[in-house]
């Protein structure tokens, strides 16, 4: 049989016959029409089904199907057997990533391209087919197939069983799933004491007696972290371990993953992150939900640049069109016209204390907050939209007007955690933003790729999909000022840049200002005009200072934490500096943390 050119999806659920007068994909078929059979119908499901070696792709039937439930997509390159398909006009993946033991491999690519794929075939969960997805395969044809390569010897032990440890992405669903306390959940898994040296080299020590529903989105984030190290296993999966972690846990974070003794794979989406954390890159391309090809492994700089670059040389495939270039020199805002003079604030909780300074932002300008977690961001951006009212200032005679209200603006906000209340989750995303007929909603839906979950349940969705929903939410309601709590969480490195872009294009164009919190120092580089930095100690008192320009505010933040960024001179990304290292020392005796 010949090898197909390209893949034919049907989305099973969306494909209504009764819509289109029964099977029109059938009608409108070239190939159908000079009496060859590449649309038939299923006797299982009487749906259409799909003959990729007779499809010619012409589209027709993509174009023509009501329910948007077709895909027709030409491959890249020639290819041989898939490694996995889940069943006909199913999604199909292309190779497989190289485990190496004592070697961090990190997966860059696309959301929807095949990621929880390999997690899945490389834990055993599910057995590669081959693309024989009739029958089940014997593990013996499986490895044959590998013969020869690194996979081999891996799929081999895999065969006899290998004991997998996996950190799940979507760190907000862990309350719904287990209640109690912290100490009690860890200690299920192992003694009291590796519980405490784990939580200790996380800088997580003061989660041990909180109650699991009570956490942070950093601190649920750094749970399932530790519940993941503490297990014993051969092989450890990490899926997007830097979300809600400020810049300093990210580090910390990366170093203990490293240690493992073990065979260990990461996504990860902050390229700062998956750089100072991998050993090698392997590069996912192809097109999100209908095929996944997975590259030969890279050095950790050379892949990601390669990714970004767009072009695989060795295979010569590009798979995006144009390069991601970052600009390598720190930004001066240009905006001077005055939106809101905002107030200094005090606020004070059991424990913890929040202040401060005054400032002021500008029509069309981002401001682009940064700091520890615990310290007040979130709680700052909850008094702007009035979620939080501040308190009068302890001290009468200090001069500062913390209690005067800024005036009443129509707010946007984007939240932090991406916890849907029970009456939400059964909600299509199309009534969820209820905007979709306006002109600039439809953009931003095309634009983060939502078009096809419009008729999806809210508690469908995976973390980056929802991201994406909460983002087209906040911008597609009226508003004067927005305010982003950690947009770039869960989103894929193009996702990344296309918000970025979107968030800066919609501030100037609409001359709306806009507060944005994140932990992405790439993200924050990209999107912000000039930078609040938030400081204190972490969970006792936070001090929020005047805005600044980026200069000024990113050298200051990274000066706090002592940690130094270099640029690839390639790309111009973000490049994090081992500590003590000659290039670390330099940038410190000249104070340039981050630009030069």
């Amino acid at each position: 049989m010949p090898k197909p050119k390209r893949v034919a999806i049907i989305d099973r659920e969306k494909c209504q016959p009764k819509v289109c007068g029964f099977y029109l994909c059938q009608r409108v078929c070239p190939v159908n029409r000079s009496k060859k059979d590449c649309v038939t119908v299923s006797l299982e499901d009487k749906k259409p089904l799909i003959d990729e070696s007779l499809c010619i792709g012409c589209g027709i039937c993509v174009r023509k199907c009501p329910k948007e439930a077709i895909n027709v997509v030409n491959l890249p390159i020639q290819l041989d057997e898939p490694t996995h398909r889940y069943g006909k006009n199913k999604f199909v993946l292309y190779k497989l990533p190289v485990p190496k033991k004592q070697s961090v491999v990190s997966l860059i690519g696309q959301n929807g391209i095949g990621k929880t794929t390999v997690l899945n075939m490389l834990s055993g969960t599910i057995k590669p087919n081959l693309g024989k997805f009739e029958t089940e395969l014997e593990w013996k044809e499986i490895i044959n197939k590998f013969k020869g390569s690194e996979l081999q010897s891996y799929l081999e032990k895999l065969s006899k069983g290998l004991k997998s440890a996996y950190k799940p992405q979507h760190v907000d669903l862990i309350p719904k799933e287990y209640k109690g306390k912290v100490k009690e959940f860890l200690e299920k898994i192992t003694n009291k004491k590796q519980v405490e040296s784990v939580l200790k080299r996380l800088n997580s020590e003061t989660i041990l007696n909180k109650n699991i529903k009570d956490l942070s989105g950093g601190e649920l984030q750094m749970l399932a972290i530790a519940t993941t190290l503490l297990k014993k296993a051969d092989f450890y999966f990490f899926d997007e371990p830097s979300s809600y972690l400020d810049v300093q846990q990210r580090l910390v974070m990366s170093k203990e993953i490293r240690k493992l003794d073990a065979i260990t794979i990461v996504v990860e989406h902050d390229l700062a992150v998956a750089d100072y954390l991998a050993d090698s890159v392997h590069i996912l391309y192809g097109s999100k939900g209908v095929f996944g090809i997975i590259s030969n492994p890279y050095g950790v700089r050379e892949g990601i640049n390669t990714y970004l670059d767009g072009y695989l040389k060795e295979e010569n495939v590009r798979f995006r069109e144009n390069e991601v270039k970052f600009s390598k020199r720190a930004r001066t805002s240009r905006k001077t016209q005055l939106f809101l003079e905002f107030p200094s604030f005090f606020k004070k909780f059991q424990g913890f204390s929040l202040e401060t300074a005054p400032g002021e932002i500008y029509k069309g300008e981002v401001i682009g907050i940064l700091g520890p977690n615990a310290i007040g961001k979130t709680t700052f951006i909850k008094i702007l939209t009035g979620e939080i009212k501040p308190d009068k200032h302890p001290l009468p005679d200090s001069g500062r007007d913390t209690f005067r209200e800024i005036p009443k603006l129509k707010l946007s906000y984007k939240p932090q955690r991406l916890v849907l209340k029970k009456t939400e989750e059964n909600v299509m995303v199309s009534q969820y933003i209820k905007n979709t007929s306006k002109k600039e909603t439809k953009n931003l839906i095309r634009i983060l790729g939502l078009e096809k979950l419009l008729e999806h349940k809210l508690g469908s969705l995976s973390g980056g999909e929802l991201q994406a929903v909460f983002i087209v939410k906040a911008l597609s309601e009226p508003h004067d000022m927005l305010l982003m709590d950690e947009p770039s969480a869960f989103l894929d490195v193009e996702q990344r840049l296309r918000v970025s872009k979107i968030l800066k294009n919609h501030a100037e164009v609409n001359e709306i200002p806009c507060f944005i919190v994140d932990h992405d120092l790439q993200f924050i580089d990209t999107v912000s005009d000039r930078l609040m930095i938030f400081e204190g100690k972490q969970g006792i008192n936070g001090i929020g200072k005047t805005p600044v320009h980026m200069k000024d505010g990113m050298n200051s933040f990274l000066k706090s934490l002592g940690i130094t960024f270099r640029r690839d001179p390639q790309t111009g990304r973000a490049r994090a500096n081992k500590p003590d290292s000659q290039l670390d020392s330099q940038q410190k005796q000249k104070g340039e943390y981050f630009y030069n």
